[in-house]
């Protein structure tokens, strides 16, 4: 049921498969969209680090949605809700930067949330991200996530922003709208 395939107004989210890996990989690729994950360095993944603190799907992951545009099947991105803790996953995302400011975000992440707060027993849906990523902290305020806190990890190769922290968001199921 939670590997459903989901719809929109604009995407289609459907569970990952290993053929999106190129379109995964571009997105590490480019800087901008890195610039919060490893200080903006295009990411190879022939010559980088397993060492990387950030997630790379592979398509594989029972927990990861590959989005596109329901108008033209052009990809915008994936959507993660991780099951570490299935009563309390974390919610991520990664779009291509020409689906940047658009709503995108909102809209894939709005529909994972919903349907697992629908079609499973989690109580708790967070979501992590650099303090300086206004963007994403819009998205979590939008998806109604209240702030929780902010966190000084002891990240691994530093970069400009990681001295401010790291913030986390939460909506609990009581929370949540459909509630």
């Amino acid at each position: 049921m939670l590997r459903s395939t989901l719809n929109t107004a604009r995407l289609v989210l459907r569970p990952s498969t290993p053929e999106d890996l190129p379109d995964f990989i571009a997105l590490e690729r480019d800087p901008e969209v890195m610039r919060f994950l490893n200080g903006g360095h295009a990411f190879d993944r022939a010559a980088g680090s397993e060492e990387s603190t950030f997630f790379r799907p592979e398509g594989l992951e029972p927990d990861c949605w590959t989005a596109k545009r329901r108008d033209n099947g052009a990809f915008v991105g994936w959507f993660d809700l991780g099951f570490d803790d299935e009563q309390n996953p974390e919610i991520g995302y990664r779009l291509a930067r020409a689906e940047w400011n658009q709503g995108f975000a909102t809209e894939g992440a709005r529909a994972l949330v919903a349907h697992y707060f629908l079609n499973s027993n989690c109580v708790r849906i967070y979501a992590l991200t650099m303090a300086v990523n206004t963007g994403s902290r819009h998205v979590m305020e939008k998806l109604g996530m209240r702030f929780v806190g902010t966190y000084y990890p002891d990240w691994p190769n530093p970069f400009s922003g990681t001295e401010l922290g790291e913030v986390e968001y939460e909506i609990l199921r009581a929370e949540w709208p459909a509630g």
